[in-house]
């Protein structure tokens, strides 16, 4: 009843057919980018103010932390002495 009906044929024909391409990709070469002693110092020195930057952030991050959980204990001590 539900039998399956196969092709005539049982190698279907290749959905893809390669055909060899004799030519050569074009290769693109990058312009040449002149990179002189400028170029270098400056991008040395903006890693390092950049560097500095995030290192000040971070301290000061941290000495909020700091600042935050002394101020915490000192009000607790002070609501603790109160009762």
């Amino acid at each position: 009843m539900f039998l399956p009906k196969y092709p005539d044929n049982p190698t279907p024909p290749p959905a893809h057919t390669h055909t060899p391409n004799d030519l050569m990709p074009v290769r693109r070469s990058l312009p040449p980018v002149a990179i002189d002693r400028n170029t270098v110092v400056a991008l040395v020195v903006g890693g390092v103010v950049l560097t500095a930057l995030l290192a000040a952030v971070a301290v000061t991050a941290i000495s909020v932390a700091i600042a935050a959980v002394v101020l915490r204990s000192m009000l607790r001590d002070r609501d603790h002495n109160r009762r």
